[in-house]
Protein backbone atom coordinates (compact mmCIF):
# COMPACT_ATOMS: atom_id res chain seq x y z
CA UNK A 1 0.00 0.00 0.00
CA UNK A 2 2.37 3.08 -1.34
CA UNK A 3 1.85 5.87 0.57
CA UNK A 4 4.25 8.11 -1.19
CA UNK A 5 5.99 8.10 2.67
CA UNK A 6 8.54 5.87 2.27
CA UNK A 7 11.09 7.94 4.30
CA UNK A 8 8.42 6.70 7.44
CA UNK A 9 7.84 2.92 6.22
CA UNK A 10 8.87 2.20 9.86
CA UNK A 11 5.98 4.20 11.30
CA UNK A 12 3.81 3.19 9.06
CA UNK A 13 4.34 -0.51 9.52
CA UNK A 14 3.30 -0.37 13.19
CA UNK A 15 -0.32 -2.31 13.82
CA UNK A 16 -3.35 -0.48 14.04
CA UNK A 17 -4.38 0.73 17.13
CA UNK A 18 -7.40 -0.76 18.06
CA UNK A 19 -10.60 0.92 18.24
CA UNK A 20 -12.29 0.32 21.61
CA UNK A 21 -16.02 -0.99 21.68
CA UNK A 22 -17.87 1.32 24.09
CA UNK A 23 -21.22 -0.39 25.28
CA UNK A 24 -23.21 -2.21 27.94
CA UNK A 25 -24.63 -5.21 28.98
CA UNK A 26 -27.14 -6.57 31.17
CA UNK A 27 -26.16 -9.73 33.50
CA UNK A 28 -27.56 -13.05 33.43
CA UNK A 29 -29.92 -12.97 36.66
CA UNK A 30 -29.97 -9.12 36.55
CA UNK A 31 -32.27 -8.12 34.43
CA UNK A 32 -33.08 -4.17 34.07
CA UNK A 33 -29.68 -2.95 34.83
CA UNK A 34 -26.84 -2.36 32.29
CA UNK A 35 -23.52 -2.75 33.16
CA UNK A 36 -21.27 -0.18 30.58
CA UNK A 37 -17.81 -1.42 29.61
CA UNK A 38 -14.98 -0.05 27.98
CA UNK A 39 -13.44 -3.31 25.57
CA UNK A 40 -10.25 -3.39 23.38
CA UNK A 41 -9.93 -6.22 21.80
CA UNK A 42 -6.38 -8.65 21.90
CA UNK A 43 -4.13 -7.94 19.05
CA UNK A 44 -3.90 -10.11 16.24
CA UNK A 45 -2.50 -13.66 15.66
CA UNK A 46 -0.54 -15.16 12.66
CA UNK A 47 0.32 -18.73 12.07
CA UNK A 48 4.04 -17.37 12.18
CA UNK A 49 3.19 -15.30 15.58
CA UNK A 50 0.84 -16.40 17.34
CA UNK A 51 -0.70 -14.03 19.87
CA UNK A 52 0.53 -15.59 23.34
CA UNK A 53 -2.37 -13.51 25.46
CA UNK A 54 -5.24 -15.27 23.14
CA UNK A 55 -6.58 -16.57 26.08
CA UNK A 56 -5.96 -13.77 28.48
CA UNK A 57 -8.47 -10.97 29.46
CA UNK A 58 -6.86 -7.69 31.54
CA UNK A 59 -9.27 -6.61 33.84
CA UNK A 60 -9.25 -2.90 35.24
CA UNK A 61 -10.71 -2.78 38.92
CA UNK A 62 -11.91 0.45 40.41
CA UNK A 63 -12.51 1.96 43.83
CA UNK A 64 -15.06 3.52 45.18
CA UNK A 65 -14.57 6.95 43.66
CA UNK A 66 -12.99 7.05 40.55
CA UNK A 67 -15.25 5.31 37.91
CA UNK A 68 -13.67 3.41 34.65
CA UNK A 69 -12.71 6.61 32.72
CA UNK A 70 -10.10 6.75 35.32
CA UNK A 71 -7.91 4.26 33.60
CA UNK A 72 -8.37 5.58 30.40
CA UNK A 73 -4.71 7.34 30.20
CA UNK A 74 -3.04 4.34 31.63
CA UNK A 75 -4.65 2.21 28.94
CA UNK A 76 -3.71 4.24 26.17
CA UNK A 77 0.07 4.57 27.29
CA UNK A 78 -0.09 0.65 27.65
CA UNK A 79 -1.31 0.31 24.33
CA UNK A 80 1.20 2.98 22.43
CA UNK A 81 3.97 0.89 24.29
CA UNK A 82 3.03 -2.69 23.09
CA UNK A 83 2.35 -0.95 19.88
CA UNK A 84 5.41 0.67 19.13
CA UNK A 85 7.50 -1.96 20.46
CA UNK A 86 5.06 -4.46 17.80
CA UNK A 87 4.28 -6.48 20.89
CA UNK A 88 1.55 -8.25 21.44
CA UNK A 89 -1.02 -7.25 23.63
CA UNK A 90 -3.86 -9.23 25.25
CA UNK A 91 -7.86 -7.63 25.31
CA UNK A 92 -8.40 -4.84 27.43
CA UNK A 93 -11.39 -4.56 29.90
CA UNK A 94 -12.93 -2.02 32.32
CA UNK A 95 -16.33 -1.41 33.50
CA UNK A 96 -18.32 0.80 35.88
CA UNK A 97 -19.60 -1.47 38.87
CA UNK A 98 -23.51 -0.84 39.44
CA UNK A 99 -24.27 2.54 40.91
CA UNK A 100 -20.80 3.56 39.27
CA UNK A 101 -19.88 5.85 36.35
CA UNK A 102 -22.74 5.42 33.47
CA UNK A 103 -23.79 1.95 35.07
CA UNK A 104 -27.24 1.37 36.53
CA UNK A 105 -28.01 0.54 39.81
CA UNK A 106 -27.69 -2.94 41.41
CA UNK A 107 -31.19 -4.09 40.97
CA UNK A 108 -30.88 -6.47 44.34
CA UNK A 109 -30.16 -2.91 45.95
CA UNK A 110 -33.50 -2.29 48.32
CA UNK A 111 -32.46 1.55 49.27
CA UNK A 112 -31.93 4.61 47.58
CA UNK A 113 -27.99 5.75 47.31
CA UNK A 114 -26.17 6.22 49.67
CA UNK A 115 -26.83 3.21 50.95
CA UNK A 116 -25.75 -0.46 52.28
CA UNK A 117 -27.47 -2.34 48.99
CA UNK A 118 -24.88 -5.28 48.31
CA UNK A 119 -21.57 -6.02 49.76
CA UNK A 120 -17.89 -6.95 48.03
CA UNK A 121 -19.02 -10.85 47.58
CA UNK A 122 -22.07 -9.62 45.79
CA UNK A 123 -19.47 -7.41 43.71
CA UNK A 124 -17.45 -10.67 43.19
CA UNK A 125 -20.37 -12.97 41.79
CA UNK A 126 -21.24 -10.08 39.31
CA UNK A 127 -17.33 -9.69 38.07
CA UNK A 128 -17.52 -13.83 37.34
CA UNK A 129 -20.56 -13.45 35.19
CA UNK A 130 -19.60 -9.94 33.59
CA UNK A 131 -16.45 -11.52 32.70
CA UNK A 132 -17.94 -14.79 31.23
CA UNK A 133 -20.44 -12.88 29.13
CA UNK A 134 -17.88 -10.86 28.02
CA UNK A 135 -15.70 -13.61 27.05
CA UNK A 136 -18.37 -15.65 25.39
CA UNK A 137 -19.23 -12.58 23.17
CA UNK A 138 -16.28 -11.03 21.93
CA UNK A 139 -13.38 -13.88 22.65
CA UNK A 140 -14.44 -17.32 22.76
CA UNK A 141 -17.68 -17.50 20.56
CA UNK A 142 -16.95 -21.06 19.39
CA UNK A 143 -15.61 -22.75 22.32
CA UNK A 144 -17.74 -20.53 25.80
CA UNK A 145 -17.00 -23.21 28.16
CA UNK A 146 -13.55 -22.11 28.20
CA UNK A 147 -13.00 -19.53 31.05
CA UNK A 148 -9.64 -16.98 30.33
CA UNK A 149 -6.91 -15.96 32.12
CA UNK A 150 -7.48 -13.31 34.12
CA UNK A 151 -4.77 -10.46 34.93
CA UNK A 152 -6.86 -8.26 37.11
CA UNK A 153 -5.29 -4.57 37.52
CA UNK A 154 -6.60 -2.82 40.77
CA UNK A 155 -6.83 0.30 42.59
CA UNK A 156 -8.45 0.70 46.40
CA UNK A 157 -11.17 -2.14 47.22
CA UNK A 158 -10.50 -3.05 43.71
CA UNK A 159 -7.52 -5.15 45.27
CA UNK A 160 -10.11 -6.75 47.57
CA UNK A 161 -11.99 -7.46 44.96
CA UNK A 162 -9.59 -9.04 43.25
CA UNK A 163 -8.25 -10.89 46.26
CA UNK A 164 -12.30 -12.27 46.96
CA UNK A 165 -12.42 -13.28 43.22
CA UNK A 166 -8.94 -15.24 42.91
CA UNK A 167 -9.82 -16.82 46.39
CA UNK A 168 -13.48 -17.66 45.44
CA UNK A 169 -12.82 -18.71 41.88
CA UNK A 170 -8.95 -20.29 42.42
CA UNK A 171 -7.56 -21.50 38.81
CA UNK A 172 -8.70 -18.37 37.36
CA UNK A 173 -6.60 -15.16 37.83
CA UNK A 174 -2.70 -15.28 36.39
CA UNK A 175 -1.10 -12.01 37.40
CA UNK A 176 -2.31 -9.25 39.73
CA UNK A 177 -1.68 -5.44 39.80
CA UNK A 178 -2.18 -3.81 43.35
CA UNK A 179 -2.54 0.11 42.98
CA UNK A 180 -2.70 0.91 46.56
CA UNK A 181 -5.06 -1.33 48.20
CA UNK A 182 -7.87 -0.49 50.85
CA UNK A 183 -6.58 -1.36 53.92
CA UNK A 184 -9.57 -3.97 54.16
CA UNK A 185 -9.28 -4.90 58.16
CA UNK A 186 -9.37 -1.45 58.45
CA UNK A 187 -11.97 0.92 60.28
CA UNK A 188 -9.43 3.77 59.39
CA UNK A 189 -10.43 5.61 62.22
CA UNK A 190 -8.55 3.37 64.52
CA UNK A 191 -5.08 4.40 62.86
CA UNK A 192 -5.41 7.60 64.99
CA UNK A 193 -4.49 8.03 68.45
CA UNK A 194 -7.67 8.51 70.61
CA UNK A 195 -7.58 11.47 73.18
CA UNK A 196 -10.75 10.24 74.91
CA UNK A 197 -9.00 7.09 75.73
CA UNK A 198 -8.57 6.85 79.39
CA UNK A 199 -4.52 8.59 80.51
CA UNK A 200 -3.78 9.63 76.90
CA UNK A 201 -1.23 11.56 77.03
CA UNK A 202 -0.92 14.37 74.92
CA UNK A 203 2.48 14.28 75.10
CA UNK A 204 2.52 11.22 72.77
CA UNK A 205 1.16 13.48 69.93
CA UNK A 206 3.80 14.70 67.24
CA UNK A 207 5.01 18.55 67.47
CA UNK A 208 2.67 20.80 66.58
CA UNK A 209 -0.35 18.59 66.79
CA UNK A 210 -3.23 19.13 69.30
CA UNK A 211 -5.82 16.88 70.98
CA UNK A 212 -8.20 19.00 68.38
CA UNK A 213 -6.16 17.87 65.20
CA UNK A 214 -6.62 14.44 66.02
CA UNK A 215 -10.46 14.31 66.58
CA UNK A 216 -10.94 16.49 63.87
CA UNK A 217 -8.95 13.83 61.70
CA UNK A 218 -10.75 10.77 63.93
CA UNK A 219 -14.02 12.55 62.69
CA UNK A 220 -13.43 13.15 58.96
CA UNK A 221 -12.11 9.39 58.51
CA UNK A 222 -15.22 8.11 60.33
CA UNK A 223 -17.54 10.12 58.23
CA UNK A 224 -16.05 9.23 54.81
CA UNK A 225 -14.24 5.83 55.33
CA UNK A 226 -15.59 3.81 58.21
CA UNK A 227 -16.93 0.94 57.10
CA UNK A 228 -20.43 1.80 58.20
CA UNK A 229 -20.54 5.05 55.67
CA UNK A 230 -22.43 3.91 52.76
CA UNK A 231 -21.70 5.04 49.65
CA UNK A 232 -23.56 5.85 46.23
CA UNK A 233 -22.31 2.85 44.53
CA UNK A 234 -24.28 0.59 47.26
CA UNK A 235 -21.61 -1.40 47.80
CA UNK A 236 -21.19 -2.02 51.61
CA UNK A 237 -17.82 -2.37 53.28
CA UNK A 238 -19.45 -3.54 56.56
CA UNK A 239 -18.39 -7.00 56.38
CA UNK A 240 -14.85 -6.51 54.59
CA UNK A 241 -12.94 -7.21 57.44
CA UNK A 242 -14.80 -10.35 58.78
CA UNK A 243 -14.44 -11.45 54.86
CA UNK A 244 -10.48 -10.44 54.56
CA UNK A 245 -9.22 -10.07 58.62
CA UNK A 246 -5.78 -10.53 57.18
CA UNK A 247 -3.55 -8.88 54.80
CA UNK A 248 -1.32 -11.80 54.39
CA UNK A 249 -3.94 -14.48 53.52
CA UNK A 250 -5.57 -15.87 52.15
CA UNK A 251 -3.04 -17.46 50.25
CA UNK A 252 -4.39 -17.62 46.54
CA UNK A 253 -4.07 -20.33 43.99
CA UNK A 254 -3.59 -18.65 40.48
CA UNK A 255 -3.90 -20.06 36.30
CA UNK A 256 -2.44 -23.26 36.27
CA UNK A 257 -2.21 -24.20 40.11
CA UNK A 258 0.24 -21.72 41.29
CA UNK A 259 0.29 -18.35 43.09
CA UNK A 260 -0.56 -15.71 40.58
CA UNK A 261 1.88 -13.23 39.61
CA UNK A 262 1.45 -10.57 42.00
CA UNK A 263 2.76 -6.94 42.19
CA UNK A 264 1.81 -4.45 45.09
CA UNK A 265 2.51 -0.68 44.94
CA UNK A 266 1.98 1.66 47.45
CA UNK A 267 1.44 5.46 47.20
CA UNK A 268 4.45 8.09 48.18
CA UNK A 269 4.06 9.33 51.10
CA UNK A 270 5.02 12.71 50.89
CA UNK A 271 2.08 12.77 47.99
CA UNK A 272 -0.43 11.02 49.74
CA UNK A 273 -0.03 13.18 53.05
CA UNK A 274 0.18 16.79 51.15
CA UNK A 275 -3.28 15.41 49.25
CA UNK A 276 -4.49 14.78 52.16
CA UNK A 277 -3.68 18.04 53.47
CA UNK A 278 -5.01 19.81 50.98
CA UNK A 279 -7.77 18.16 49.92
CA UNK A 280 -11.05 17.99 52.08
CA UNK A 281 -9.78 15.78 54.32
CA UNK A 282 -7.28 18.60 55.90
CA UNK A 283 -5.34 16.35 57.60
CA UNK A 284 -2.37 18.06 59.22
CA UNK A 285 1.05 15.73 57.63
CA UNK A 286 2.48 14.91 60.35
CA UNK A 287 -0.37 13.09 61.46
CA UNK A 288 -0.27 11.15 57.73
CA UNK A 289 3.13 10.51 57.82
CA UNK A 290 3.54 9.48 61.64
CA UNK A 291 0.57 6.82 61.50
CA UNK A 292 -1.36 6.28 58.14
CA UNK A 293 1.52 5.76 55.63
CA UNK A 294 3.46 3.05 58.25
CA UNK A 295 0.39 1.44 59.13
CA UNK A 296 -0.66 1.73 55.12
CA UNK A 297 3.53 -0.20 54.44
CA UNK A 298 2.90 -2.41 56.58
CA UNK A 299 -0.30 -3.91 55.41
CA UNK A 300 1.26 -3.98 51.73
CA UNK A 301 3.73 -6.52 53.09
CA UNK A 302 1.15 -8.80 53.98
CA UNK A 303 0.08 -8.43 50.46
CA UNK A 304 2.91 -9.83 48.96
CA UNK A 305 2.68 -12.89 50.83
CA UNK A 306 -0.60 -14.19 49.32
CA UNK A 307 0.95 -15.84 46.64
CA UNK A 308 4.38 -18.12 46.37
CA UNK A 309 7.47 -15.97 47.03
CA UNK A 310 9.10 -16.04 43.66
CA UNK A 311 6.12 -14.67 42.28
CA UNK A 312 5.56 -11.78 44.06
CA UNK A 313 7.60 -8.28 43.58
CA UNK A 314 6.87 -5.33 46.45
CA UNK A 315 6.05 -3.26 47.94
CA UNK A 316 7.09 -1.21 45.68
CA UNK A 317 6.31 2.95 45.61
CA UNK A 318 4.43 5.19 43.01
CA UNK A 319 6.68 7.94 43.13
CA UNK A 320 4.85 11.24 43.09
CA UNK A 321 1.63 9.03 43.22
CA UNK A 322 -1.34 9.24 46.16
CA UNK A 323 -4.20 7.44 46.59
CA UNK A 324 -5.13 7.06 42.99
CA UNK A 325 -2.44 5.77 41.39
CA UNK A 326 -4.26 5.55 37.77
CA UNK A 327 -4.60 9.34 38.06
CA UNK A 328 -1.25 10.28 39.23
CA UNK A 329 0.74 8.13 37.19
CA UNK A 330 -0.84 6.36 34.09
CA UNK A 331 2.39 5.74 32.82
CA UNK A 332 3.84 3.91 36.00
CA UNK A 333 1.02 1.92 35.83
CA UNK A 334 1.21 1.17 32.40
CA UNK A 335 4.67 0.42 33.03
CA UNK A 336 3.94 -2.19 35.92
CA UNK A 337 1.59 -3.77 33.22
CA UNK A 338 4.04 -4.12 31.15
CA UNK A 339 6.11 -5.95 33.77
CA UNK A 340 3.31 -8.06 35.21
CA UNK A 341 2.51 -8.93 31.42
CA UNK A 342 6.03 -10.35 30.91
CA UNK A 343 6.22 -12.32 33.58
CA UNK A 344 2.93 -13.84 32.77
CA UNK A 345 3.79 -15.31 29.66
CA UNK A 346 8.26 -15.26 30.31
CA UNK A 347 8.30 -19.33 30.46
CA UNK A 348 6.48 -19.70 27.36
CA UNK A 349 8.72 -17.18 25.59
CA UNK A 350 11.63 -18.66 26.61
CA UNK A 351 10.66 -21.95 25.62
CA UNK A 352 9.70 -20.17 22.43
CA UNK A 353 13.34 -19.03 21.99
CA UNK A 354 15.27 -22.15 22.55
CA UNK A 355 13.43 -24.07 20.27
CA UNK A 356 13.84 -21.51 17.63
CA UNK A 357 17.81 -21.62 18.57
CA UNK A 358 17.33 -18.17 20.32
Amino acid sequence: MPSGKSAQSSEEDLPPFPSPEISSLVLEGKPGAKVHYTYYPPSASTPHRPNPFAQSLVVFLNGLMLPRSSWDQSIQSFLNKRINNRLPYPALLSYDRYGQGDSDRDPDDKEPPPCHGHDCMSAVHALRQFTLQIWKEHLDITNPTVFPSLILVCNSIGCALARLFAHTYPGTVSGLLFLNSIMANSDFVSLWPNPDTPGFDPHTLPPGVSEKDVRETREMYRRMFHPDAPNNEGLSRRNLATLLPQSDAPKLEGYGGQGPYLTVVGHDWETFAEQSYTGILHTPKILTMTYANPAWQKYNEGLVKITDEENAIGPIVAVGCGHFVQKDGPGFVSDELVSLLDRVVNRVEQVSERDNGG
